[in-house]
C-alpha cells in the first residue's frame, strides 16, 4: 500500500511520535519512508535519533517529497501552517489533519482545490498504541485514500470513520475522554491510600481493575449497566459505594464534561 511513498508529519509533538513510534513498531511502514518538521529543532533532532527518521530543516521541504501528509500541529497555528503549505501542494498529497477543531470546510479552502483532505480526532492512548481515531473524509477522497488512513491510525489503536457533523462530539468524548478515566484513576488510588493501602499497590489494584472493567465491556459485548448488575448484591458494599456516586451526580457530571469539551472543540473550529 506504501511501497514507494514517503509519508511526512508536520510537527512532532507527542501524537506525532506516537503515530511515527506505531507506523514502524506495527511494520507499516519503514524508517526511511519517514519525514518530519517541527519547529522545534530539538524534537526533530530527537524522532531521528530515536527512530531513524528523516528530518527537514522546512515545512516545505517536507510537503514537496512527500505524498501524504499529516498535520499534527495545533489548531491555534494551524491558519499559519496552511498558508505555507498551500504553494508547496501542486502534487496533490493526501493531507490528513489532526488538529482538533478545524473543519474540513476551513482545511479544503485553504489547501489547492482538489486536494484530498481527511479529518481524524486521535487521542493520547496512541501513545502506548491503544488509541482510537475517528476519521472524517473532504470530497475527493477516495476508498485508496481511505484505506491508507484507517491503516496509518490501526497501527496506534483502532480506527473508524465517522460523519463530520459527529467530529466536534467525538473531541468531547475520545479526544478529551482518557483526562476524565485518568481523573477517576487518581482519585480512586487516592481513596485507596485513605483507607490505609500503601500507595504502589492502591495504584495496582486501580489500574488493573480499570484495564479489566474495560475489557470486559469489550469482550463481552454486554451494556456497561448489567456489568455493573453482575458486581451489585443486594444490601452489599458495591451498592453502598453506588448510591455515594449517584448522589454526587458524577454520571451528570461526566456528561457536562462531555458537553463542555465538545462545545469547545465547535469554538475552535469558529476561529
Amino acid at each position: 500500500m506504501f511501497e514507494g511513498k514517503t509519508i511526512g508529519f508536520i510537527g512532532g509533538g507527542n501524537m506525532g511520535e506516537a503515530l511515527i513510534r506505531g507506523l514502524i513498531t506495527a511494520s507499516v511502514l519503514r524508517p526511511e519512508q519517514l519525514r518530519v518538521h517541527d519547529v522545534l529543532a530539538s524534537r526533530v533532532d530527537h524522532l531521528r535519533a530515536s527512530y531513524s527518521i528523516q528530518g527537514a530543516s522546512s515545512l516545505a521541504e517536507v510537503a514537496r517529497h512527500c505524498q501524504v501528509l499529516i498535520l499534527a500541529v495545533k489548531p491555534q497555528v494551524m491558519p499559519l501552517v496552511l498558508e505555507e503549505l498551500r504553494p508547496q501542494l501542486d502534487h496533490r498529497p493526501l493531507v490528513i489533519s489532526i488538529a482538533a477543531g478545524i473543519s474540513l470546510e476551513t482545511l479544503c479552502l485553504s489547501l489547492p482545490p482538489d486536494c484530498p483532505v481527511i479529518r481524524v480526532m486521535p487521542n493520547t492512548p496512541a501513545l502506548v498504541l491503544q488509541g482510537v481515531s475517528a476519521l472524517s473524509r473532504g470530497s475527493g477522497v477516495t476508498s485508496e485514500h481511505m484505506d491508507q488512513a484507517m491503516t496509518l491510525f490501526r497501527a496506534v489503536g483502532s480506527a473508524l470513520e465517522v460523519e463530520e457533523k459527529w467530529m466536534d462530539a467525538v473531541t468531547g468524548l475520545s479526544g478529551s475522554g482518557p483526562a476524565y478515566f485518568l481523573l477517576l484513576i487518581e482519585g480512586m488510588i487516592d481513596a485507596g491510600v485513605l483507607m490505609g493501602l500503601p500507595r504502589p499497590i492502591a495504584r495496582e489494584l486501580v489500574v488493573q481493575t480499570a484495564l479489566g472493567s474495560a475489557r470486559m465491556v469489550m469482550e463481552t459485548g454486554k451494556h456497561p449497566a448489567e456489568l455493573k448488575d453482575m458486581i451489585t448484591s443486594p444490601g452489599g458494599t458495591t451498592i453502598r459505594g453506588l448510591k455515594v456516586l449517584e448522589e454526587a451526580g458524577v454520571r451528570g457530571s461526566l456528561m457536562g464534561a462531555v458537553e463542555a469539551a465538545t462545545l469547545r472543540s465547535q469554538e475552535l473550529g469558529k476561529r
